[in-house]
């Protein structure tokens, strides 16, 4: 059984210690699901969603940009990453707004935790946009598809 890494030998949470670690070129993406109703599948044209508030893939994505840039001060035991790219992608698909965030830096440790909250602020904020059009939506899931770059890698690598 593996051991937890966020609990020092007396038992209080801590942040691990990534000091011994050789820096490599770290890659993450995440996806987000957010299910749409019909009313809102009607704002649709050339791959975007117009609701009342504005475009709403092009907000989620500069949301979602700025979440997954502020993940450590968001989630305490993260390291501040030197992030060198933040890509999405966004599209409507069975009808389903899907997200998806991918996230690079060269560190001593992941990116995942960036992708994920990237992938996730930027499905709320498709909620938030269309949530005045109809109540219907939800946030169905959100995943890491991928990793690479680190001792474990996973999924199709990035």
């Amino acid at each position: 059984m593996t051991q937890p890494t966020h609990i020092d030998e007396n038992g209080l949470p801590t942040m691990v210690d990534v000091g011994g670690r050789t820096p490599t070129r770290r890659e993450a993406t995440a996806r987000a699901d957010v299910r749409l109703t019909e009313s809102i599948l009607a704002l649709a044209r050339d791959g975007e969603i117009f609701a009342p508030k504005g475009p709403v893939f092009s907000t989620a994505v500069i949301a979602g940009t700025q979440a997954a840039k502020r993940t450590s001060d968001l989630i305490p035991f993260c390291h501040p990453l030197p992030v060198e790219k933040i890509r999405f992608s966004c599209r409507l698909e069975g009808g389903a707004a899907v997200i998806e965030c991918t996230v690079a830096c060269t560190a001593r440790t992941g990116v995942e935790m960036e992708a994920l909250t990237g992938a996730t602020l930027a499905a709320l904020t498709v909620y938030d946009m269309c949530k005045a059009v109809d109540l219907g939506l939800a946030i169905e899931s959100v995943r890491l598809l991928s990793k690479s770059g680190g001792r474990r890698n996973f999924g199709i690598q990035a």
